[in-house]
């Protein structure tokens, strides 16, 4: 692929990335444009960690900032190559997070003599299962590189601070019945028909609002998948529903667990997946300082991000970005170019000033 030019606006950046295809498990190609133009800068610490990059200075400054984003987008909806349309960029990955990523690199490249000393975390595998995330596998195998007095994800916010963030936690809710040829149902159970008691409870399930730190929560209990069926002229035996349940940080994980379980009592429920919140973290003064810097009241942050697995390790960490949150992941999702200029030099100005 064409090398990235990071002298480039960072409008014209976000195209580059956007149009190197990086669907969670195939960043290696991006990865390897991205270190590349981290390297040619020359004045940077780089270290890849599978399709991870990660860059920082070393100036020996009193503070540390960690800006950290994903490499990764969910499957294309025919929504490559990217295209603008008046202020508006168009393409699979230009909300979440190409466009945070594109300010990322946009400050390495422009900003060689900040206030702090800065950490660059672009990472894999984030629009998938917690046990694949890149930034997890980092943790593990070069945890240094994390350290920080506040991490910064660019992930969309729509240029607001966004505090915390929501755990998520996926589980099967499975019913059982008996197999039997379809022309003689009476002699057979259908376990299809079973899960329908399942799919009222989630219908008529009120989720809860809390209100951390001045940051208002919203939870969520939803289907998103229904397994069953043998074949065309069978009774299905078994049935699976999957649910999400997106929870509020003052949760644990397992406290979500054992209240979907609650819901579901009687039936067989088996959580699959799961990833704590986290609480909003205001308080650190770190935190505290970005925040004031930007000017802008802090909100509750809707989905699972990483700012849970920094706050797992003891770091500060906030989500800020130029996406908009509510256009991930769609067929229409663009960014807005006015905006990821004024991320750029929101952050800018920040940086400059320990």
């Amino acid at each position: 692929m064409t090398a990235l030019d990071l002298d480039a606006d960072a409008a014209a950046l976000t195209a580059a990335l956007v149009d190197v295809p990086s669907v969670s498990g195939t960043e290696a190609a991006l990865a390897d444009a991205v270190e590349d133009a981290l390297r040619a800068l020359g004045r940077l610490e780089v270290h890849r960690d599978g399709d991870a990059v990660l860059a920082r200075t070393t100036a020996g400054r009193q503070r540390r900032v960690l800006l950290a984003g994903h490499l990764d987008t969910v499957p294309p909806a025919d929504n490559l190559p990217s295209h603008v349309d008046g202020d508006l960029l168009y393409g699979c990955g230009t909300s979440d997070m190409k466009s945070g990523v594109a300010v990322m690199l946009r400050l390495a490249a422009t900003l060689p003599d900040a206030g702090y000393d800065v950490t660059w975390v672009c990472y894999d595998n984030e629009e998938v299962e917690a046990y694949r995330n890149g930034l997890g596998r980092v943790a593990r195998n070069c945890r240094d590189w994390l350290d920080a007095d506040l991490a910064i994800l660019l992930e969309p916010t729509s240029g607001q601070v966004e505090a915390g963030c929501q755990g998520t936690l996926r589980a099967t809710v499975s019913t059982h019945g008996r197999r039997a040829h379809s022309a003689r149902s009476w002699l057979g159970s259908n376990a299809i028909h079973a899960a329908a008691p399942v799919l009222a409870t989630l219908a008529e399930y009120r989720p809860r609002s809390v209100e951390i730190d001045g940051c208002t929560y919203r939870e969520g209990l939803n289907a998103v998948r229904i397994e069953g069926g043998v074949a065309g002229n069978v009774i299905p035996d078994s049935c699976a529903v999957v649910v999400n349940f997106r929870f509020a940080p003052d949760r644990t994980q397992e406290a979500a667990g054992a209240h979907v379980a609650e819901v579901f009592a009687g039936y067989d429920v088996a959580v699959v997946d799961a990833a704590p919140g986290a609480l909003p973290g205001l308080d650190a003064p770190a935190a505290a300082a970005f925040v004031a810097a930007v000017g802008t009241a802090p909100v509750a942050k809707y989905g699972w991000t990483d700012v849970a697995r920094f706050a797992a390790l003891g770091i500060p960490a906030v989500n800020y970005g130029p996406g908009d949150p509510n256009l991930a992941h769609t067929r229409e999702e663009h960014v807005r170019l006015p905006r990821i200029a004024e991320c750029e030099q929101a952050l800018r100005a920040y940086l400059s000033r320990p």
